[in-house]
C-alpha cells in the first residue's frame, strides 16, 4: 500500500507520495513540492534528505548494520577479499570462479600507468600532499583513454578495472617520489594488496620486501571495510559529477578531492595525532582521558563514536581482532601504540564512555594498524581512496544507467541584500 504525507503551507494542504526502501526505510517524495507551491525544504548538510535511491549499500546506524549489496560486512570481512568484494560492489553480485579470474586478469593488465606519466610524477614538489598527487593524476590518466568519453559504456568495466588497479600504483609511486625513493613497478605475479605493499616498501628495483601475510590481510581487510558506505561526502560528490555525465576518472577525482578534508577521509590521520599529542604531553593516556571526562580543557578523543553507528561500528569490531594479530606479530616497540592500547581498554569498560556509546571506531583501528606497518600519516587518507574506488565506482555506474537521472542541481535561501541600484566610483564613501 502506497502511503502520502500531507503538508500544509498557507493553509493550503499537499499530498506528498513517499518511496519505501527494501529495508522498510521511508522517504517523503518532494520532487514536486516547489512546481506546486513555491516551496523548497532547508537541509543544511542534507542529513534528512535522500538525494537518490540506490541498491548497493544499506546502514542501520541504530542496531550497527552493514551490508553490500545485502551481504554482512562481517561475513565479507571473514570470507571474501578486496578484489571479490570490488567485483560484488560493481556488478551487483558475487562472481564466479570464471568471472574472478577474469576480473583479476583485467586488474593485472592495467596496473602499469602509461610510461608518459611519470614526467608528471617529476613535477610535483618534494612537498606535495599525496592526496594532490592522486586526484592529478587520476585525472591526467584520462587523457590516455579518449574512449572515457566517446564509448564510455562499452568500455566501462575496462576503464573500472583500470581506476581500481592504477590508484594503488599511483599512490605508491607519489609515496616513493616523497621519500626520494627509486620507483618501484608493479609485478604480475602478486594479488591486489601484496603488490601494493610491495611498490610501496620493496628497497629498491629487483630486492622485494617481506610480505608477511597478517599484514597483507591486514591492510586487504582494511580495504574491504572502506569499500562503501552510502551516501557520505566523497560518493555524493561522485555522483554529482557524475551527473553532469562526466567521466569515470574526472567523477573519481572529485571523490579523491572530498575525501582529502579533515572532517571526513582525515579522522584515521586525527587519530595518531591525537596520540602523539599525548606523548609530547609526557603522558600514557590518563590525564588525557581525565579531561576528556571532566570537559576542563575541551580535549577532543578522535576515533571513539561515530556519526552514523549509534551503538557500535561493525568495521571496528572486525578491525580490531586483526589489529591484535598485526601488534602481535610485530612486536613493536612503539610509545604511540601503548597509548592507543590504554585508550582502548579505557572506553571500552569505563562507565563514562560505555554510557556515551564512545567505542573505538574503525578510523582508530585502521590508523594504528597503519602506523604499525610503516604507512606514513600523509598517506592515511590515500589508503582510504585506494579502498572506497570501488564503491565511488559502483555510484558512478548506477547514476549513469538510471535513464531518469537528472543533472544534480540543489537549490537554495538566498539571504543576501535585495535589488539596489549601481553607486559610481566617485560616489562611495
Amino acid at each position: 500500500m502506497n502511503r502520502t504525507v500531507e503538508m500544509i503551507i498557507d493553509g493550503k494542504p499537499i499530498e506528498l507520495p513517499t518511496v519505501v526502501g527494501s529495508e522498510g526505510e521511508v522517504g517523503v517524495d518532494i520532487s514536486s513540492l516547489r512546481n506546486k507551491t513555491g516551496c523548497i525544504t532547508l537541509d543544511p548538510g542534507y542529513g534528512n534528505t535522500g538525494a537518490c535511491e540506490s541498491a548497493i549499500t544499506f546502514i542501520d546506524g541504530e542496531t550497527g548494520i552493514l551490508r553490500y549489496r545485502g551481504y554482512d560486512i562481517a561475513e565479507l570481512a571473514e570470507k571474501s577479499t578486496f578484489i571479490e568484494t570490488a567485483y560484488l560492489l560493481i556488478y551487483g553480485n558475487l562472481p564466479t570462479r570464471p568471472q574472478l579470474v577474469e576480473f583479476s586478469d583485467v586488474l593485472t593488465e592495467n596496473q602499469m600507468l602509461h610510461e608518459g606519466m611519470r614526467f608528471h610524477f617529476e613535477n610535483f614538489p618534494p612537498s606535495a600532499h599525496p592526496m594532490a598527487i592522486l586526484s592529478a593524476m587520476i585525472n591526467a590518466a584520462s587523457s590516455y583513454h579518449p574512449n572515457l568519453i566517446t564509448k564510455r559504456e562499452e568500455c566501462f568495466p575496462f576503464h573500472a578495472a583500470r581506476l581500481i588497479s592504477q590508484v594503488r600504483t599511483i599512490a605508491a609511486f607519489s609515496y616513493r617520489k616523497a621519500q626520494g625513493l627509486p620507483t618501484i613497478y608493479p609485478k604480475s605475479s602478486l594479488k591486489y594488496t601484496a603488490n601494493f605493499l610491495h611498490m610501496m616498501f620493496s628497497p629498491h628495483p629487483g630486492e622485494d620486501c617481506e610480505l608477511k601475510p597478517e599484514i597483507v590481510k591486514a591492510l586487504d581487510l582494511i580495504f574491504l571495510l572502506h569499500a562503501d558506505h552510502e551516501q557520505n561526502c566523497s560518493t555524493s560528490t561522485v555522483r554529482m559529477v557524475a551527473s553532469s555525465r562526466a567521466n569515470l576518472f574526472a567523477s573519481a577525482s572529485a571523490g579523491v578531492c572530498a575525501l582529502w578534508g579533515p572532517l571526513h577521509g582525515g579522522a584515521n590521520q586525527a587519530v595518531l595525532e591525537m596520540l602523539e599529542e599525548i606523548h609530547q604531553d609526557g603522558d600514557d593516556g590518563t590525564k588525557f582521558l581525565n579531561q576528556v571526562k571532566n570537559k576542563s580543557t575541551h580535549r577532543r578523543l578522535m576515533g571513539f563514536g561515530h556519526r552514523v553507528y549509534k551503538n557500535f561500528d561493525p568495521r571496528a569490531v572486525i578491525l580490531k581482532q586483526q589489529c591484535d594479530k598485526v601488534l602481535s606479530q610485530l612486536h613493536k616497540s612503539d610509545p604511540l601504540l601503548d597509548i592507543a592500547k590504554k585508550l582502548e581498554d579505557v572506553a571500552l569498560h569505563d562507565d563514562y564512555f560505555i554510557s556515551r556509546k564512545l567505542y573505538p571506531n574503525v578510523d582508530f583501528y585502521s590508523g594504528i594498524i597503519m602506523r604499525a606497518i610503516g604507512i606514513p600519516l600523509d598517506m592515511f587518507t590515500v589508503m582510504f581512496a585506494i579502498g572506497r574506488m570501488p564503491g565511488w565506482i559502483a555510484n558512478y555506474k548506477e547514476v549513469m544507467a538510471d535513464s531518469d537521472s537528472r543533472i544534480a542541481r540543489p537549490r537554495q535561501i538566498y539571504t543576501g541584500a535585495t535589488q539596489r541600484a549601481y553607486t559610481p566610483l566617485e560616489a562611495r564613501s
